[in-house]
């Protein structure tokens, strides 16, 4: 592309950061109206992956779109439908790599894998006229639960993760591979606990028996540290998207926006590489209960 994605995206997350606000948490700051936040879908309903979930969350919340449905111009026309004239298209991006047959000097040739990333426009089905009707249903207010919420209970459940609990903080112990948590009575609201069980949950992910994460964090604070934890608020988003929960800003959010900024002003590709290893995370997560299933029939 003439523009640089990678720039572009990274000073979008960088103006957030600097007025205080985090991109992936302003979904659901901004009063939802059908009282939900999922994941941003394709016209067949597969969800976005990675950094295109926080591009166009952003882009929803700017433009006051309540619809969780992305289409290309073309795919539009597919069905018989039309973007309305003056509507502008949000921008997402697509990665993969290409192979390329190289001659060496003893004749011989080798293939190499040279990474590439385009953008394209998608727009919003509320940018769009004359799509069948169930792309503009509204999905029903989700109706009140108790005061645990059992589907979040049994995923973070079927994970296999040893949570623990008391005390008052909430950290993952890479020495004992366990998560302490506070008890689940002394969080402010029952989503503020499992956001922070998720957030935590993806750094259990980085165990070298797992994803085998590492950024070379030496010290509390350094860099590899300020990139973990941007994974691990990445993944707790990613997670509450797919759990339907209603995430809550930390009280750290604010010491760690500093760091972040650093990061991702140092390294233009540093968000675009977080959110991909927090989409393993969640991938992986999501992964351990069809395990568990599968244990289940076995048994």
């Amino acid at each position: 592309m003439k523009q640089d994605v990678y720039q572009k995206v990274t000073d979008k997350i960088i103006a957030d950061l600097e007025k205080g606000e985090l991109t992936w948490l302003k979904p659901w700051n901004s009063a939802n109206t059908d009282g939900r936040i999922i994941r941003p879908l394709r016209h067949n309903g597969m969800g976005y992956n990675g950094i295109n979930i926080l591009m166009l969350w952003s882009s929803a919340l700017e433009h006051g779109f309540q619809s969780p449905f992305w289409m290309t111009f073309n795919q539009a026309k597919e069905f018989g439908a039309h973007v309305r004239k003056g509507e502008a298209g949000s921008l997402v991006v697509y990665a993969n790599t290409i192979t390329k047959s190289e001659e060496q000097e003893d004749g011989t040739e080798e293939e190499r894998k040279i990474p590439f990333m385009k953008g394209y426009t998608v727009f919003n089905v509320e940018q769009i006229e004359g799509l069948p009707e169930r792309f503009y249903t509204k999905p029903e207010p989700m109706a009140g639960m108790p005061e645990r919420i059992g589907h979040a209970d049994a995923f973070f459940g079927a994970t296999g993760a040893v949570v623990r609990h008391g005390g008052n903080s909430a950290h993952y112990s890479g020495g004992t591979d366990h998560v302490q948590m506070p008890p689940f009575e002394s969080f402010v609201s029952r989503e503020a606990y499992y956001a922070t069980l998720a957030h935590e949950l993806t750094h259990w992910t980085k165990h070298k028996s797992r994803l085998d994460r590492d950024f070379g964090r030496k010290t509390w604070g350094d860099e590899g540290y300020a990139k973990e934890e941007l994974v691990a608020e990445l993944g707790a988003a990613f997670l509450c998207a797919d759990l339907g929960l209603t995430p809550e800003p930390g009280t750290d959010h604010a010491a760690y926006i500093q760091s972040w900024l650093k990061v991702l002003k140092d390294d233009k590709r540093a968000i675009f590489s977080a959110a991909a290893h927090a989409q393993r995370a969640a991938d992986y997560l999501h992964g351990l209960q069809q395990t568990q299933a599968d244990e289940g029939v076995a048994a």
